[in-house]
């Protein structure tokens, strides 16, 4: 099916290229002018055009922000996606591309609070038709210091604990749950994260090669602003959150006459690409799929994008999605479950 889209420019080198384009071009030269602003707020080196642009004209590019003092030595790096009805009908979407916040590791909780930073009541109030990125970007930095924070004091914490044992004589191997005390905004127990109303999710059998495994999972959505939502719900998983790969996704939802769509390698490079070039060919429209990859420690080489389509696939089939249109959804046919 052709869409029917606002004009929109991709496959820029620079941000200023970027923003040359979007301002001479009517329908987006607000975006141009909030990516100006931004550039001014965070300096010219802080902003840098995303590694290509997908064919649905989603405007991508990455925000490196510093920690204010005294933590001026940490810097969190921020993917945005701009749908082409932003900032009229959609807000924009965040994603944390930071693996590690200083010394620490960055939790799944995080990532999924950064993922529903506008639709969440802990985050930004979007109202159509008004650009709010800047508003985002900070959201997600307080929220990234306090977590940071309150790291340092689990950490100072369990060094006390240690010198307080040392002191007293007894053993220094104290009990794991007293090196990490409990912390007023995190937790080791990742957060519960509840599905939108009327979303099923079809999950497919694990494929296995060479101690890699490949998990497919496929779902309908009526509206894009589901999409986060339903990996913040995956992600929070402890099962999946421990793959080398959680959430590599793509999507396609009809909403009137334009078709929307997006995809995301979740540091898989260009899987993301594939699966959308999947549904593309399948001629698929709302619908959400998303393969988890477990690394076994052989590289695999192009073998692992023909096993991340054929998961992809599989939930496709087990959801029914490539039944004809007009035909009732399959149950359960390979043996896969439902969430």
């Amino acid at each position: 099916m052709v869409s029917s889209r606002p004009s929109s420019p991709r496959n820029f080198e620079s941000v200023d290229e970027l923003i040359e384009q979007l301002l001479s071009t009517p329908d987006r030269e607000v975006v141009g002018s909030e990516l100006e602003v931004l550039k001014s707020i965070y300096g010219d080196e802080a902003i840098r055009s995303w590694k290509g642009f997908p064919t649905d004209d989603t405007i991508r590019f990455e925000v490196a922000i510093d920690f204010p003092a005294p933590y001026n030595d940490v810097t969190i790096r921020i993917l945005i996606s701009l749908l082409t009805t932003y900032p009229a009908e959609s807000p924009p979407q965040l994603q944390l591309l930071s693996r590690y916040i200083g010394a620490f590791g960055v939790d799944s909780s995080l990532f999924g609070s950064v993922l529903r930073t506008f639709i969440s009541t802990n985050g930004v109030e979007w109202t159509e038709g008004a650009v709010c990125v800047f508003d985002g970007l900070q959201n997600v930095l307080d929220r990234c210091v306090q977590w940071y924070e309150d790291h340092l004091s689990a950490q100072k914490a369990g060094e006390l604990l240690r010198e307080d044992a040392l002191i007293a004589g007894q053993p220094t191997a104290l009990d794991p749950a007293l090196e990490q005390p409990e912390l007023s905004h995190t937790s080791n127990v990742l957060e519960t994260i509840n599905l939108p109303s009327n979303i099923q999710i079809f999950e497919a059998e694990s494929i296995v090669d060479r101690k890699s495994a490949f998990v497919g999972r496929a779902c309908s959505i009526t509206d894009p602003s589901q999409v986060p939502l339903i990996l913040s719900y995956l992600s929070s998983d402890r099962q999946i959150a421990r793959a080398a790969h959680p959430t590599i996704n793509a999507w396609r939802c009809q909403v009137g006459k334009i078709v929307h769509q997006d995809n995301d390698d979740d540091g898989e490079t260009a899987a993301g690409g594939r699966l959308s070039h999947l549904l593309q060919i399948l001629e698929l429209n709302n619908v959400l799929v998303v393969v988890t990859r477990y690394f076994g420690g052989i590289h695999l080489g192009p073998d692992r994008f023909k096993h991340i389509n054929q998961a992809a696939r599989n939930a496709l089939e087990i959801g029914g999605f490539l039944d004809e249109a007009d035909s009732p959804r399959k149950s359960n046919p390979r043996g896969g479950r439902k969430h």
